[in-house]
Formats: C-alpha cells, sequence, structure tokens
C-alpha cells in the first residue's frame, strides 16, 4: 500500500469525480483506520486499528461493498464534520439520477478521510 496517493484535497476531489479507483479508496481508508498489510505474513496487522473497528473487523472491510462498513464509518465522524465535504471543499452532492450507493459510499469515504485530515491537522 506504498502506492497510495497523498491525502489531500486533490485526492477527495479525485475520489468523489471517481478518478481513483474503490480498491485504492479502501486502501486510504484501511490505512488511516490503522491497517497494515504484512506480505511477509501474507495477513493483515490491526494493532493500531481502534479497538471498536478491530473488533468488528479484524480485516479491513471493503467500504464501497458494504453497507454496514461504511454505516460504521458514517456514525465514526464527528458531529462537527458531517458536512465537512460541502463546508471545506464545496461540495455540492451529486445529481438526482447520477448517483448510486457506489456514488454514496465514496463520497462517505471522502467525508472520513477529509474528517481525518482535519483532526490530525
Amino acid at each position: 500500500m506504498s502506492n497510495l496517493p497523498p491525502l489531500n484535497t486533490e485526492t477527495l476531489w479525485a475520489i468523489l469525480n471517481e478518478e481513483i479507483d474503490d480498491a485504492t479508496v479502501n486502501q486510504l481508508v484501511w490505512h488511516c483506520l490503522g491497517y497494515r498489510y504484512d506480505p511477509a505474513t501474507a495477513k493483515w496487522d490491526n494493532q493500531q486499528v481502534p479497538p471498536d473497528w478491530r473488533d468488528d473487523y479484524p480485516e479491513p472491510p471493503d467500504f464501497i461493498d458494504s453497507r454496514p462498513a461504511t454505516v460504521k464509518l458514517t456514525r465514526s465522524i464527528p458531529t462537527e464534520n458531517k458536512q465537512i465535504l460541502k463546508e471545506k471543499l464545496g461540495f455540492k452532492g451529486y445529481k438526482i439520477g447520477e448517483f448510486g450507493p457506489r456514488q454514496t459510499r465514496r463520497a462517505t469515504a471522502a467525508n472520513w478521510l477529509l474528517s481525518y485530515m482535519e483532526q490530525k491537522g
């Protein structure tokens, strides 16, 4: 996962505009949550993952494909950052009829990542 794009506003816009593939979106969130893949053992190290995530997801979930994982991600965003995509990036959302669950989950990932960036400074 060393080939991840930098965590910045350009990357967030690329997620929202579907210029970055779903696997990379997942990997960015996994990395920020603390999941680390150990190629020597071919297993995930979750020791840096918060206990509530580690208990529910010992291995990183597919946030684009899993509604329960995305709901947990949404709930983990602090209240003051729930609208951070709109407030900081000016993201107006997707147009009705032009989005589905996949785009919504990508927007949730981008929102969570921006909130993470704000919290980490």
